[in-house]
């Protein structure tokens, strides 16, 4: 992207951000509502995804998921950039949230325990992790942005968050962080190619999950934890949850995580980030995602 027009579109992005939330809340339905209405590529994915994996649900019931869904993709911006733009002091003033289980966690980090804490890819994960950021000392693991310009812009924003970031493909760095006791958030719930993965079932289909987290976890004798989040009435709820999956193996253990972070998902499902294309490595990109 062309470095003047991303400043001006920064420009505006922050400008829009001095609006109140109320508005914010009404600028992402309309955007939502644009999305639900155009024939974007991404809705497509999201309504593969939701179809085959929200098996219990009848075909209005999935559709009304979907709508919603859409729907809430356009409150990002806004989430997103109160997460990467604001003040701790506004975010405190202006947004509100709770946070269970953040006791436990200090508690090991005052202990020099590593924290090993996953999550899932919700559409409001860059505001649930500067909320958590706010609160505790957290280290990320993230995938560098095709756009040189706008990885600083994210990176810099995500540091507003976290203590420190490192790219997915540096393990080393994140090992590090884990064997001097600190806490990092990792997500296995996309598709990186089978090169580093097992194809383990992600809502009784099969999916690319890699195979690192066990080999980690056994490196670092880190402890596993859990962060989800939700909205409910208008108020961002995180949960910190320990968590025992089978460490017994690889496959074991990724089938215990991925049941597991189903569960969570089919409680609030409209707020997964369904748009991702989960299963290209399984049931084919094209074939199954046209």
């Amino acid at each position: 992207m062309n470095r003047i027009l991303l400043k001006l579109l920064i420009s505006f992005w922050k400008v829009v951000l001095l609006f109140p939330r109320a508005v914010h809340k009404k600028l992402g339905l309309i955007l939502g509502y644009l999305f639900y209405k155009s024939n974007l590529k991404r809705n497509k994915f999201s309504k593969k995804n939701i179809d085959l994996c929200l098996k219990r649900l009848d075909k209005e019931k999935k559709e009304k998921v979907y709508k919603s869904n859409i729907l809430l993709s356009g409150t990002i911006p806004f989430d997103t950039g109160v997460a990467w733009f604001w003040s701790d002091k506004r975010i405190n003033k202006r947004i509100s949230y709770k946070i269970s289980g953040l006791e436990k966690l200090i508690e090991e980090q005052n202990n020099n325990n590593g924290v090993l804490l996953f999550f899932k890819h919700s559409l409001h994960l860059e505001l649930d992790a500067r909320l958590l950021g706010m609160n505790a000392d957290v280290y990320g693991v993230e995938r560098v942005h095709n756009s040189n310009s706008f990885d600083s812009i994210q990176n810099s924003g995500r540091l507003k968050s976290l203590k420190g970031a490192c790219d997915r493909n540096n393990p080393l760095k994140f090992i590090r962080w884990l064997k001097k006791g600190k806490t990092v958030l990792y997500a296995t719930d996309q598709d990186y190619g089978m090169g580093q993965s097992d194809m383990i079932d992600f809502f009784g289909n099969p999916a690319a999950t890699i195979s690192a987290p066990l080999k980690i976890i056994k490196s670092t004798l880190c402890k596993t934890y859990f962060l989800n989040s939700f909205i409910k009435n208008d108020k961002y709820i995180l949960e910190i949850e320990e968590i025992n999956c089978d460490s017994s193996s690889e496959i074991n253990f990724s089938t215990d995580l991925n049941n597991y972070m189903a569960d969570k998902i089919q409680a609030h499902p409209h707020e997964y980030l369904w748009q991702h294309r989960r299963f290209k490595s399984t049931l084919g990109k094209d074939k199954f995602y046209g």
